[in-house]
């Protein structure tokens, strides 16, 4: 670290972050990771949403997710005690090493279309392995960049990161139009490919980085057996939580993500179901394969921008100020695009939606990596992920709860909408008042606010 140490405050700019040969590594292990998430979960979504063969209705779908999401987000603040303890090269080169592993049976329960428990559970443990290997990507981007470069770096990785993941469902679609068909047979050889990409970022990771590399530092990493370091799991969770409430500024934000992410989840099945059904001309689910693509194009352009413009937004205005800004603008562009129900107009509410789910996640991982200490820090980025996805689900739940089946509904947009717009009026009070109160709320040179408080 003492190399990076000398970097100027300039370094906030794109062409510094891409200097450093271990931020760009850390990427490429990302990227090559979460293609294969793409191809492998967008396989799953596909052979129970656009399967001719099996059509689900908006609750088997939140259920769906829920299966997915829930368990690991059960133990998720439990994991971080590992990602504290464990080395986190270790961490990325095995977790993708395991996936590959058990992405290959779970092909073949597709292939044949069961409906047993056991693909179910393997799901659970590739989805859960995915969390595991996020969140420790996330707790080593300190150790390849510089404190003044964390949100340039953040948004490179985060967007770059969704793009890769948006690009694996892409290319496993075309492949299911054009070459393998909308069947059980389809989807099991797009689950199975993601298999190669799971094995090239383990390799990757292995040899790019030290053993140590990537933290946590030896002076923090606690030694000992698995065992005991189970048995310290309910307090280290306990002495994560309390470290975040000391952290005002971050623990502020995650709310603000949460709540996000909890109307997001109604947005969501509103939108899936919409393009499946409404925006579908025909009783074949697998022709809205071109509208959803439309929709995925969208939200990734929406992605891209939302790394672009934060860095320099935040270090303007404050974090604070874009991260309300963003809950409101997702309000108004439910109602003004969302409303008419017209499959171009929501486009534009995609495209807005998520450049505000990526600048709230941009702000609120730099808010985690910069306000928490590294012991620390693996244990705030599970609960955070806990979080992040408890709250997509039972956001979905709502929405299986109030929507119809084909996703049309005034009422519930409207009320999404102003659940947003109060959203970002609490954040603004509560994040505002705080980040006043430690420190000036316009970022000086370096993204610093002066007296040497960061504030995003």
């Amino acid at each position: 670290m003492s190399a990076l140490a000398a970097v100027q405050p300039h370094t906030h700019f794109v062409r510094a972050v891409l200097r450093q040969r271990g931020f760009r590594r850390l990427v490429a292990v990302r990227m090559i990771a979460q293609v294969g998430d793409g191809l492998f979960q967008g396989a799953l979504a596909g052979s129970v949403l656009f399967n001719p063969e099996k059509r689900a209705g908006g609750m088997a779908i939140a259920a769906g997710f829920a299966i997915l999401l829930l368990p690991y987000s059960l133990i998720g603040p439990y994991v971080g005690v590992f990602l504290d303890r464990w080395r986190r090269r270790s961490i990325v080169s095995v977790a993708n090493l395991i996936r590959a592993g058990l992405v290959l049976p779970i092909s073949l329960y597709v292939w044949w279309g069961e409906h047993s428990p056991a693909p179910f559970l393997l799901a659970l443990i590739v989805i859960g392995l995915n969390r595991f290997f996020l969140a420790g990507l996330s707790a080593a981007t300190p150790h390849v960049v510089t404190d003044q470069m964390l949100v340039t770096a953040n948004s490179f990785a985060a967007t770059l990161g969704s793009l890769s993941f948006s690009a694996g469902i892409g290319l496993g679609a075309a492949l299911i139009r054009a070459i393998l068909g909308t069947s059980f047979h389809g989807y099991a050889l797009v689950a199975a490919l993601a298999a190669v990409f799971y094995l090239v970022s383990a390799l990757v990771g292995r040899v790019s980085f030290g053993p140590d590399e990537l933290g946590p530092d030896a002076a923090s990493r606690r030694g000992g057996s698995i065992l005991g370091a189970i048995r310290e799991t309910s307090r280290g969770t306990a002495a994560g939580a309390r470290h975040l409430v000391t952290k005002r500024g971050a623990a502020y934000l995650m709310l603000a993500q949460a709540m996000f992410r909890l109307l997001y989840g109604v947005i969501l099945l509103a939108s899936l179901l919409l393009f499946r059904t409404a925006f579908n001309h025909g009783s074949n689910v697998s022709g809205s394969f071109g509208t959803l693509a439309n929709a995925f194009l969208a939200g990734g352009v929406g992605m891209l921008i939302a790394s672009f413009v934060t860095p320099p937004i935040t270090r303007r205005v404050g974090g604070w100020r874009w991260v309300a800004a963003l809950l409101a603008a997702t309000g108004a562009a439910i109602l003004g695009f969302g409303l008419p129900f017209d499959p171009v107009l929501l486009l534009g509410a995609v495209f807005v939606t998520n450049v505000a789910a990526q600048g709230i996640k941009i702000v609120t991982d730099t808010s985690l990596q910069h306000e928490c200490a590294d012991e620390f820090r693996g244990r705030v980025f599970s609960l955070n992920d806990t979080a992040f996805n408890v709250t997509l689900v039972a956001g979905m739940y709502l929405g299986a709860l109030t929507l119809p089946d084909d996703g049309r509904s005034a009422p519930v947009l409207g009320v999404v909408a102003v659940g947003y717009v109060l959203a970002a009026a609490g954040y603004a009070a509560l994040g505002g008042r705080w980040a006043r109160r430690v420190g000036d709320d316009i970022a000086g040179p370096g993204g610093r606010v002066p007296g040497g408080t960061q504030e995003f």
